[in-house]
């Protein structure tokens, strides 16, 4: 492995030469040479299309297409940095995300062109990779070849959205060098050479795919196959047709995969390891037991300003030990949280005071957010790096991950900030008030839930939702609770401690959304306790209704 390149433009140079198969995306392969070489023609294009006092950021609204790796490795070439746009984003949100990022050049697909109608872009100039046009813009710099002389590990990148209590989300940014260091620690740990092949099926405007997936193949010389949207029940054949050795994932993507009729076959398949986050200890195991692949959970903020790595001795349900500096904080007081206390079934008795904020005081690779410096302020304080996640460590130091904190939620892998799902709501005419919280989701991450004062018709409140221009794919309330008045606190603010400890176990009447079905319906006494029996079942019940 080539581990002593310091940028992302040095791997992406290096590769020039290398005639072996380096890029798949369902019928279409690539060498790494091509690679290199579609990455130094769109390099070059993109130093003759941005303006000379431009901000060199590119928007990319692509899902998993050769072209995402194509223009990360171009970026890296022209010392330009990525800024991953989200297509679950609608409306003026999207528009949003592309403006805050100063994105000159919009790299889309005719697929997404629908999301674009009606947006007001000034100076944004769009380039669509699947049209003649794009052909023949690229065209005189078919001998355009990778130089990597110019770029240094200082240069940004990425620029990748995460959300929090601000409301809008966050442009985190990350370097050449951070990447570049971040895919060798990767390649090293799991040992990934260059006859591994790297399945992607997260999408890659997100870090996990980039970070996780895409960087350590590039560190090591590995292939890399592209799934455009992630599929269960495509999974295990890309598997086999690309020879994939090793995938990544975030959230629900196992148990969805877990979720597909067993085969007699399933153990026969190249994975040797899958990493990421949020499994859950019990689908982790019954993923082994059925595939033979182990998966390997680990932490990272999305902003990379603490990390976890897994290791050998690591309790089941744990992501791994604490190293020096991580510590779990009560946000109120500032004080490091007792450790946990478990039942004989290992369930967690005291959530209320384990549970806290994991925070690293020591070193942190953190670099900022773009534009956005009383974020940065909510993140560094204190003489630590506030990673904005729950915790709780045990008495020999290892620790689980507990959910997000209160004003944000993660649904499906997706982080969503509880203020932008209110202000959608507020318009359905019935609401007097509105309040948007998270309860636990029964496998991973959270469920949207929402308090609404007023009156609520659930067909009504169904057609407004699908009327709602800015309403993302992953915010609509799964629970609804219905009340005359929004309970307050002391100071006249919405008691949201007491809705979140409450969840769907209050004497209001409750609607929800249950999996598969359209449309609200009432939340019966049996649908309670089969969802308690859900949580219990993965050891979730503990966990707090945040």
């Amino acid at each position: 492995m080539e581990s002593e390149a310091r940028t992302v433009a040095e791997l992406v140079a290096r590769r020039w030469g290398d005639h072996r198969p380096g890029l798949w995306c369902g019928q279409a392969a690539l060498t790494h040479h091509e690679v290199a070489a579609g990455a130094a023609a769109r390099a070059a294009l993109l130093a003759d299309l941005l303006p000379r006092d431009a901000v060199p950021h590119v928007g990319v609204l692509l899902d998993n297409t050769p072209e995402y790796p194509l223009w990360l490795s171009a970026a890296a070439l022209a010392r330009a940095a990525v800024a991953g746009i989200n297509p679950t984003r609608r409306g003026a949100e999207l528009a949003r995300d592309i403006l805050h990022t100063e994105c000159r050049i919009l790299i889309t697909e005719q697929a997404h062109l629908p999301l674009l109608d009606g947006l007001d872009l000034p100076g944004v100039r769009l380039l669509v990779t699947d049209t003649p046009e794009y052909d023949d813009l690229l065209a005189p710099y078919a001998d355009a070849r990778p130089d990597a002389s110019r770029a240094t590990p200082a240069d940004r990148l990425l620029l990748y959205f995460t959300s929090g209590s601000t409301g809008a989300p966050k442009a985190a940014l990350c370097s050449q060098g951070r990447l570049a260091a971040a895919g060798r620690s990767l390649a090293e740990q799991f040992s990934v050479g260059p006859d591994d092949v790297h399945y992607v099926c997260m999408p890659m405007f997100h870090g996990n795919a980039v970070i996780a997936d895409w960087a350590p193949a590039l560190c090591a010389g590995a292939g890399v196959a592209l799934r455009r949207r992630f599929s269960a029940s495509r999974f295990l054949a890309d598997v086999r047709e690309y020879g994939a050795t090793y995938f990544t994932y975030v959230g629900r993507a196992v148990q969805y995969v877990l979720a597909t009729e067993p085969r007699p076959d399933d153990r026969d398949n190249p994975l040797r390891l899958g990493f990421g986050t949020e499994a859950g200890a019990v689908d982790a195991a019954a993923f082994e037991r059925r595939f033979g692949v182990r998966l390997v959970e680990g932490y990272g903020s999305s902003e990379g300003g603490a990390a976890i790595q897994w290791r050998p001795g690591t309790p089941p349900g744990a992501v791994g030990p604490a190293v020096p500096g991580l510590v779990v904080l009560d946000p109120e007081t500032g004080r490091e949280c007792p450790p946990a206390v478990f039942d004989p079934a290992g369930r967690l008795r005291n959530g209320d005071a384990a549970i806290g904020e994991l925070v690293n005081r020591g070193p942190s690779p953190f670099e900022g957010y773009w534009r956005n410096p009383a974020a940065e302020a909510e993140r560094r304080h204190d003489g630590g790096y506030w990673t904005g996640d729950l915790f709780y460590r045990d008495t020999d130091g290892y620790l689980y991950f507990a959910g997000r904190t209160d004003d944000r939620l993660r649904v499906d892998s997706e982080n969503l900030a509880a203020a932008m799902i209110e202000n959608i709501l507020a318009r359905y005419e019935g609401a007097v008030a509105v309040a948007v919280y998270a309860v636990p989701d029964p496998v991973t991450g959270d469920q949207v839930m929402a308090a609404l004062a007023g009156t609520f018709d659930p067909a009504a409140f169904t057609a407004f939702l699908a009327t709602q221009p800015d309403l993302g794919t992953k915010m609509a309330p799964r629970f609804i609770r219905v009340l005359d008045h929004m309970p307050v606190t002391a100071t006249n603010k919405i008691h949201r401690a007491r809705l979140r400890k409450e969840g769907v176990h209050c004497a209001d009447p409750v609607w929800w959304t249950p999996p598969g079905e359209a449309g609200y319906r009432k939340l019966t006494e049996p649908d309670r306790v089969r969802l308690t029996a859900e949580h219990r079942a993965r050891g979730r019940e503990g966990l707090p209704s945040r």
